[in-house]
């Protein structure tokens, strides 16, 4: 099982076959270490994003996964040279499912920012998202306490954000009725 290299570029069919010691992900061919692992303050504010969106999508056709759960977006050409692990994921075409992940753009993608990460879900995440179709994409900053919502136009790119801080109430544009409640996301509780 050999380690990437960063010089060289890569598709699914040899993502697949690269350790598990380690995760990955590629971005038009281009692989990405994702070590270390996340922050706690990451997974906290991960849990409590996925619990509030699994609570609202108990009775939904949409279904929610977390990282990690490979997204894998065809180029051009048809070749799956991009997989991501996106923090959360919401698909509502089933078609798009499959055993391994996710064939073709999520509905909804939810990143949270780290050190390591933040210039990769700024730059590359965020053009690759836009050019393949991501209806709604977030930008959670953990530091700041901050989200930007992203939202698809008719032109195919992403709009102004809308910027929620810890106080605010999220509601999406692209599932509708789902709202999030910040405060609990950026607050942890007393243990």
């Amino acid at each position: 099982m050999a380690i990437p290299k960063e010089t060289e570029t890569y598709t699914y069919k040899d993502y697949i076959h690269w350790s598990e010691d380690e995760r990955w992900e590629i971005i038009s061919g281009v692989p990405y270490n994702m070590s270390p692992a996340p922050s706690r303050i990451h997974q906290y504010i991960l849990f409590d994003l996925s619990r509030q969106i699994g609570t609202f999508l108990q009775d939904k056709p949409c279904q929610a996964y977390s990282a990690p759960f490979d997204v894998r977006i065809p180029n051009g050409k048809g070749e799956l040279d991009t997989v991501v692990q996106p923090d959360l994921s919401i698909i509502c075409d089933k078609k798009k499912l499959d055993d391994q992940g996710c064939v073709g753009a999520p509905d909804l993608i939810i990143e949270i920012l780290s050190p390591a990460t933040a210039s990769k879900d700024v730059k590359e995440k965020f053009n690759l998202y836009e050019k393949s179709g991501v209806k709604e994409y977030w930008i959670v900053d953990p530091h700041d306490k901050v989200v930007f919502v992203f939202n698809l136009g008719e032109n195919g790119q992403y709009g102004k954000p809308r910027i929620f801080s810890s106080s605010d109430t999220i509601d999406s544009h692209i599932i509708r009725t789902l709202v999030i409640e910040l405060e609990s996301v950026f607050t942890e509780k007393e243990i």
